[in-house]
């Protein structure tokens, strides 16, 4: 499974949208209506499925999925 495929997904169980909703472009808050504690669990959701850490200054910089999927792709390499 791709980056993005298991991004969409991740982001897809951990606010409770349809896979369909979620979108490149989609903004967590605005698009998904996600809250800090959603935002806060689904950065933790991608620590643990990708093996990584996010830093606090950059999880405030992921706003959307697509955002998320280009910093996943860079950590990973």
């Amino acid at each position: 499974m791709s980056i993005e495929a298991k991004v969409k997904e991740l982001v897809s169980e951990q606010l409770g949208v349809s896979i369909d909703e979620v979108k490149p472009e989609s903004s967590f808050v605005e698009s998904l209506g996600a809250d800090s504690l959603d935002l806060t669990e689904l950065i933790m959701a991608m620590e643990e499925e990708f093996d990584i850490e996010i830093e606090d200054d950059d999880a405030q910089k992921i706003a959307t999925v697509q955002d998320a999927i280009n910093y996943i792709t860079a950590k990973t390499k």
